[in-house]
């Protein structure tokens, strides 16, 4: 996917097979001009099921050893705001829609100079949902007294299901926005999907620079501007349908234009496949990896 957006418009990312040995792996890494800190995340992957900052190369050791698929390693990039923008366009549009446009906080205590980091995570809303999980991956930290004032992140995948508390931004949707996304979808071709990125600004991602693409999502892409905007159940039914129904009217026309649809049998086939995949690795990303 990446390979589709303007390069620079993402992060410097190379692909790394996780059966090379580490000194081939690190050789690779080291070529490509990384450095501490960097992220690494499944090539295929969702929910930010083990993606993690790499802040050391024993913790990328331990991390490539125990990945059991390919995954990605891209520069982590510092510019302070993360948002998701979803955005889909008619083939036959020059125009298209941005359906759904938020903030997204990531998942973190903060110091009191007093309370452990385990008393933190049992006082936090959402934290003390995942004690278990928080544990495990936070072992070191998990009964140090932390620094008042000082944010301590238990979570950078800014995802809902990884803690990340959603802020509403569709007032921002404008004219200028929605030209940014539609140069950059009549540029890739990119019909439908969300895009996760990161930017020092609206203000700035509305002018097309100081942002930085970190994800993008295509179909099976879930709208998540229907979590903690204020929709009710009903609505955000609504809103599931509203974008099945834009998805159906590309594919449909994509289909006349001579694109293939897949098999039932492929299909079916590829969902089994993905549901296994997953399930690994979740099971590992829970395990304190």
């Amino acid at each position: 996917m990446y390979e589709q957006l303007p390069s620079h418009f993402y992060p410097k990312t190379i692909y790394i097979d996780s059966s090379l040995s580490d000194s081939e792996a690190l050789q690779q890494i080291r070529e490509a001009g990384f450095t501490l800190p960097f992220t690494v995340k499944p090539d295929v992957g969702m929910k930010g099921i083990l993606f993690r900052r790499i802040e050391s190369w024993e913790q990328w050791s331990r991390y490539h050893q125990a990945v059991p698929v390919h995954y990605i390693v891209q520069d982590w990039i510092q510019y302070p705001n993360e948002y998701s923008l979803f955005y889909y366009r008619h083939p036959s549009e020059k125009k298209g829609v941005i359906s759904g446009f938020i903030q997204k906080d990531l998942l973190q205590v903060m110091g009191n100079g007093v309370a452990t980091l385990a008393q933190l995570v049992k006082l936090h809303p959402k934290g003390a949902n995942r004690t278990k999980e928080l544990k495990a991956k936070h072992e070191a930290n998990w009964h140090t007294i932390l620094e008042n004032g000082k944010p301590y992140f238990l979570s950078y995948a800014g995802n809902h299901n990884r803690g990340a508390q959603f802020i509403n931004l569709a007032h921002e949707i404008d004219e200028q926005l929605q030209a940014q996304f539609d140069k950059l979808s009549l540029h890739t071709k990119f019909y439908y999907g969300r895009y996760d990125l990161k930017a020092s600004s609206v203000k700035d991602l509305k002018a097309g620079h100081s942002f930085s693409i970190i994800e993008f999502n295509g179909c099976g892409a879930e709208p998540n501007h229907i979590y903690d905007c204020g929709l009710s159940l009903l609505q955000a039914y609504r809103t599931l349908l509203k974008h099945w129904s834009a998805l159906y009217k590309i594919s449909a026309y994509n289909h006349r234009q001579g694109i293939h649809y897949w098999s039932f049998q492929r299909g079916w086939n590829f969902l089994k496949a993905a549901r296994k995949h997953f399930k690994k690795l979740e099971q590992l990303d829970v395990s304190g990896l």
